[in-house]
């Protein structure tokens, strides 16, 4: 028996939609990341892009356990000496741009090359409930369902 090996003619990408309200952080991320792998499929070939276009919503709305968001840091640097700055989960979830918070955890989740950087071109992340991409007649994944552990009151 051969071993098989995607080739581009082989994958068979679809659209699916998550609601990341109540969910916790991590366990929606893993989720994101292994389907945006393509690693729930039984043809999964691993220099391939074989995963599915994401697409998330209420990013806004989601969950961490314990007291992460208030001690969960996200340091950038200005490039001047001295110039480390941070802000913290609650900051960026209260500000202006909260699905950063939802792409930083997914994108740390996969590995560090040239197919994750393609890869994350397939994720869409939104802060409300509304997303532009109702013309690709996207699948709805519920993650709360999943699991019990997923959500958090």
């Amino acid at each position: 028996m051969k071993t098989f090996s995607a080739t581009p003619a082989d994958i068979e990408k679809k659209w699916i939609v998550i609601d990341a309200e109540g969910v916790v952080l991590g366990r929606l991320a893993s989720i994101v990341a292994m389907r945006l792998r393509g690693k729930h499929k039984a043809t999964f070939t691993p220099h391939m892009d074989m995963g599915d276009n994401v697409i998330v919503i209420n990013a806004d709305k989601v969950q961490m356990t314990g007291n992460k968001r208030a001690d969960k840091k996200y340091y950038w640097h200005t490039g001047h000496p001295g110039g480390i700055k941070h802000r913290t989960a609650g900051q960026l979830l209260e500000g202006e741009h909260p699905e950063r918070v939802v792409t930083a955890a997914v994108k740390r989740m996969l590995p560090g090359n040239r197919l994750s950087r393609k890869i994350m071109t397939n994720l869409r992340v939104y802060a409300g409930s509304d997303h532009p991409h109702e013309a690709q007649a996207p699948d709805v994944l519920d993650v709360k369902s999943m699991n019990s552990k997923n959500t958090r009151s």
